[in-house]
Order: C-alpha cells, then sequence, then structure tokens
C-alpha cells in the first residue's frame, strides 16, 4: 500500500485486491514461463537431430560433388546444377503457445507432386507396397498424421476388396455396406451366418444386393471392414 495514501478501510481493500491481482498474474506467468521452456528444449532436442542429418547429407553430398567435378569437370557440373528446379516448398508458419508466436517450418509439396503421390496411393495391392509408401512419406515428410495413413490402408483394402469381387465399401449411420461385382448368393449365405458378426450382419436381396453390418460402439469401421473382406474370400473356399 502506498504510505502517501491514508490507511481506510476502502483503500486497504483495494491493496489487497492488487495483491491478490498480482499474485494471479504471476502464477499466470509462470505457467507460461514453464510450458515455453518445456517447448523449447522439446525444440532443441528436434533440431539438434535435424543438423546431425543435415550435416550426413551434405558430407555424403560434397563427396558426390567432388567426385562429379573430378569425372566431368566444374564447368559441366555448374551447367548442369542450373537445371535444378527451385526448392520452394518450404514455408514457414508460427504456431501460437500461451499467446506467443512460435516458428514452424512446413514442408507443403506442390499439385504436382501431391497428384502424383495420390495416385501412386491409389496403386498400393499389397502390403509391402504400402510398407513402402508410408516408409517414402516419412522420408520426405516427417511421421504422417493418421489422415495420411488411412488413404495407405483405404487403398490396400480397396484393392484387397476388388480381388475378392466386392465393388464398393462404404460407411453410413453406423452401418458398414458391402455391395458386389458378381452376386453369390452362396458365399453371403455363409458370411451372414458367421459367428463374427453375431447376427448383425444383414442381406438385401433387392435388384442390388447388399451386405449391411450394424457397427458396435466400440468397434472401428477400418477394422470390420478387414474382418468382412476377409471372411468373404474365405467362403470360397
Amino acid at each position: 500500500m502506498d504510505p502517501r495514501e491514508f490507511p481506510t478501510k476502502g483503500n486497504l481493500m483495494l491493496a489487497k485486491n492488487s495483491l491478490m491481482l498480482a499474485r494471479q498474474g504471476y502464477d499466470l506467468m509462470d505457467k507460461k514461463r514453464n510450458i515455453l521452456l518445456k517447448e523449447l528444449m522439446g525444440l532443441i532436442d528436434e533440431a539438434k537431430d535435424i543438423q546431425e542429418e543435415i550435416d550426413a547429407t551434405f558430407t555424403k553430398a560434397y563427396a558426390c560433388l567432388q567426385r562429379a567435378n573430378i569425372e566431368h569437370g566444374i564447368s559441366k557440373v555448374q551447367e548442369l546444377a542450373f537445371t535444378v528446379p527451385i526448392e520452394d516448398s518450404l514455408k514457414m508458419q508460427t504456431r501460437s503457445i500461451m499467446g506467443t508466436e512460435i516458428p514452424h517450418v512446413k514442408y507443403v509439396p506442390d499439385a504436382g507432386q501431391r497428384i502424383d503421390l495420390y495416385r501412386r496411393i491409389a496403386l498400393i495391392r499389397t502390403e509391402e507396397q504400402r510398407s513402402d509408401m508410408l516408409d517414402e512419406l516419412i522420408d520426405r515428410f516427417g511421421e504422417p498424421p493418421e489422415e495420411a495413413t488411412a488413404l495407405l490402408d483405404i487403398a490396400l483394402l480397396r484393392s484387397q476388396a476388388s480381388e475378392k469381387g466386392i465393388a464398393e465399401i462404404k460407411q453410413q449411420d453406423g452401418r458398414l455396406l458391402l455391395t458386389f461385382a458378381e452376386t453369390d448368393f452362396v458365399r453371403l449365405s455363409a458370411l451372414c451366418g458367421d459367428a463374427a458378426f453375431k447376427g448383425r450382419l444383414l442381406l438385401n436381396a433387392g435388384s442390388s444386393p447388399y451386405l449391411s453390418l450394424r457397427l458396435e460402439k466400440t468397434e472401428k469401421a477400418m477394422d470390420m471392414a478387414r474382418l468382412l473382406v476377409a471372411r468373404y474370400g474365405a467362403a470360397a473356399g
């Protein structure tokens, strides 16, 4: 309390309120400082790993450049260097942490690269091809988000389903719906009687027959779709 103020009850209450606000402000700033320090330490570790990878890449690249200069000449190598397209897919972004803007570098492939990736993902036919594509995505862009790995899973599932005569699989209103390129009622009946689906699998035998599986709350659509495809394929034997 300012000694120049009169020690009245009102001034005392104002001083108490100011002290309370100061303590709350200090606690908030202390939490903010701890969060930012934790984020900073994580970025330092990440930067260290990236720097080691850059150093190893530059060392290898410099050795290759020296060999190219010796075998083809400096002028020829320089001429070829001008044919390399400019890399402009790195974007500087920021993200806010407790009101503080933290710089973040993001790799954004151009439209042509995205189209090429989507085309190659659509061509996935085996688990090995899916694994190879996942490794490539990790090498180029870092650990992919769940949406990216889901694309790989969907592409592989579509391929496996197509091989077994399933034309389409889709999720709608808490159900999985399967339509077929050709209707095989023997296999469909065997699948409907499978104990794994506990009477939840229904066959709609209209003009375009399809199977409908009611999903339980704890079930994942992708897991159940894989199981349906595998059991339908097994029913052929």
